[in-house]
């Protein structure tokens, strides 16, 4: 299962009580949407509380849902995760941008899961939220608005309860920021006794983020503009971050701009190729609700050489390299990089 730290951040957001000087009003937004309306129920054997939230994360490439059951035992603690159920469904919400009922039944699909985990009592009591990330942003507004709108309405329809701002696009800045902070959060990272920090690298579908916490002043000195620098307060510590998200370089964008199927008309009826394929390799790929003809190129040349000058096409001037990026540094690299990782064997969860 591929980890979707942003999210549970959302909630862990909100309980902490956070003030408007202590985070970007963006994400404060979405801390106290969540931070008001959490359920609680008190359990007389050892006077805890369960909270319970649910949490929609609306990708490009598919939907999922996070059902969190937190237990806080000591009010001035931040509570404990006692469980999180999850569930997905593919393709996303962004392959019905001409048909949003089909993106409301997808949604009602995964309501069910919630219904499941959530005891009946406790629904009216229980938030649910979603948050749309690439596949979202990539699309013409008004076909964005049109799925957020009809979520909305599944989300009225619901018994869970609904708020202000429960369905929104989340942009890729605050989509680092969430996952950086998560992250070290449930590594332990941002104890007060705790000086070293982790990094992350987030490969989505349609976008792909770093976000870290430079050791050098020079890499923040060094930054091409000041979008990859985020300053914020959170729990009494001020951290200044280097972070950025690419949006189109995720990994099944970038396939696209790799391959020249990015825009233009009558994408179904072209056969696009590539070194990267074998000669005689032809298949049908999908993607955002359109289905590609991809093929090798049988008169031309196949190979690691030709495809890596293809796809360094696509993304050298535009992805910056940061001063510092020591050996001594720790990343953690989740979504799709998690994917590829097990996919090849790998049992690593840290890469050094």
């Amino acid at each position: 299962m591929k980890p979707a730290v942003p999210f549970l951040l959302l909630v862990l957001l909100g309980m902490s009580g956070l003030g408007p000087a202590q985070v970007r009003s963006s994400l404060l937004d979405l801390a106290n949407s969540i931070g008001s309306v959490l359920p609680s129920l008190s359990r007389p054997a050892n006077h805890s509380r369960i909270f319970y939230a649910v949490m929609f994360d609306a990708g490009s490439t598919g939907t999922r849902i996070h059902v969190y059951t937190f237990i806080q035992s000591d009010s001035v603690e931040l509570p404990v995760l006692d469980n999180e159920m999850f569930h997905s469904i593919k393709p996303g919400l962004s392959a019905y941008a001409d048909f949003p009922e089909m993106a409301g039944h997808t949604v009602r699909m995964l309501l069910k899961v919630a219904k499941k985990t959530v005891p009946r009592l406790e629904w009216k009591r229980t938030p649910v939220f979603l948050r749309a990330t690439a596949g979202l942003r990539l699309l013409p507004t008004e076909k964005a608005h049109a799925l957020l709108n009809e979520v909305q309405h599944v989300f009225v329809e619901s018994p869970f309860l609904v708020t202000d701002n429960c369905v929104t696009i989340m942009n890729g800045t605050n989509e680092g920021i969430l996952a950086w902070i998560s992250l070290n959060f449930l590594t332990g990272h941002l104890n007060a006794q705790t000086k070293k920090t982790v990094g992350i690298l987030d490969l989505g579908g349609g976008s792909t983020q770093i976000t870290f916490l430079p050791r050098l002043r020079k890499t923040i000195e060094t930054v091409p503009v000041t979008d990859y620098v985020a300053r914020f307060d959170i729990f009494n510590t001020t951290f200044e971050l280097y972070t950025y998200s690419y949006l189109g370089n995720g990994l099944m964008v970038a396939r696209l701009a790799t391959l020249g199927a990015l825009g233009g008309e009558g994408l179904e009826w072209q056969v696009f190729k590539s070194p990267c394929l074998p000669k005689k390799f032809r298949d049908e790929w999908s993607f955002g609700g359109v289905t590609y003809q991809v093929s090798g190129d049988p008169e031309g040349y196949a190979g690691f050489k030709l495809c890596y000058e293809q796809v360094l096409k696509v993304v050298k001037g535009i992805i910056h390299q940061p001063y510092e990026i020591e050996d001594s540094n720790v990343f953690y690299a989740f979504s799709y990089y998690f994917d590829r990782a097990v996919e090849m064997g790998s049992k690593e969860g840290r890469w050094r």
